[in-house]
Order: structure tokens, then C-alpha cells, then sequence
């Protein structure tokens, strides 16, 4: 299982980390697309900054997968972009549907692998606060 975690991992790392580039540098030229998936991408290209956010995000968290470092963080960082590309191809432009259902199950996967590293999240009770920047814990609940 370790040798497919370290698969899963590096070619998830590669979509993310290499694939964002053929869009920044117009690698490949833009398909025809539906008027809806048009109109989609028009309006994200539009607000001058959802573009670079989603690209900066999906090259971070690839590299962090690559890298091999913070997987769990970077795993967190892809997940609504995941979604919103498998729901782009789902119901916006259907070409790309396979490779996004691919992405997501790789997403998955790691997920799985990782998923003691989520413990955290799914807690319902806050854990105790931690003392204040190296005050001892009395300082901290005196004030």
C-alpha cells in the first residue's frame, strides 16, 4: 500500500503542480467549450483574481505533493477545487469528466491513506486553550 500511496501521491502532485502552467502560459490551446462553461470561465476570468488564486493554490499544494511535505495540508487545499472541477465537467462541459473522476479518486485515496491526520477536524468539543505566547497557564487564566 505504501508503494500506491507514493503513486497516488506523485501523480497527483504532477496534475496539480504542472497542469495549472499550460493555462498561465497558454500552452495548449482553449478548446471550444458549451456556452455555459464559456460564460462560467469568462466570469472567473473576469473578477482579475479568482484565476490566479485557484492556479497559485492548485501549484502550491502540487508541489507540497511532490515534495512529499504537509500532504495532509495540501490534500485540505485541493479538495474544493476538486469538487468544483468535478462539478465543472459534470455539468458545465462534460470532455475532461473521466480525468476529473480520476482526480477525485486519487483525492480520495489520499485522503484515506491520511486519514488519521484529519482526526482533528471532525472533533465536536474544543481541545484546551493553549497558554498565551510563553506565559505560564495562571497568567493566562487570571486575565
Amino acid at each position: 500500500m505504501r508503494i500506491a500511496r507514493i503513486i497516488a501521491r506523485i501523480l497527483l502532485g504532477l496534475a496539480f503542480g504542472v497542469m495549472p502552467w499550460t493555462a498561465i502560459l497558454h500552452l495548449a490551446p482553449n478548446p471550444p467549450m458549451p456556452p455555459a462553461a464559456g460564460a462560467f470561465i469568462d466570469a472567473l476570468i473576469k473578477t482579475g483574481y479568482m484565476l490566479p488564486l485557484v492556479w497559485g493554490t492548485e501549484i502550491v499544494a502540487g508541489l507540497l505533493l511532490l515534495a512529499g511535505i504537509f500532504v495532509p495540508f495540501a490534500l485540505i487545499l485541493l479538495a474544493p477545487i476538486l469538487v468544483n472541477i468535478f462539478l465543472y465537467h459534470a455539468v458545465l462541459n462534460h470532455s475532461g469528466f473521466l480525468l476529473a473522476v480520476f482526480l477525485c479518486l486519487l483525492e480520495l485515496f489520499m485522503a484515506w491513506q491520511y486519514r488519521h491526520s484529519f482526526d482533528a477536524l471532525f472533533v465536536s468539543t474544543p481541545a484546551a486553550e493553549p497558554a498565551a505566547m510563553g506565559a505560564p497557564a495562571a497568567a493566562v487564566r487570571q486575565s
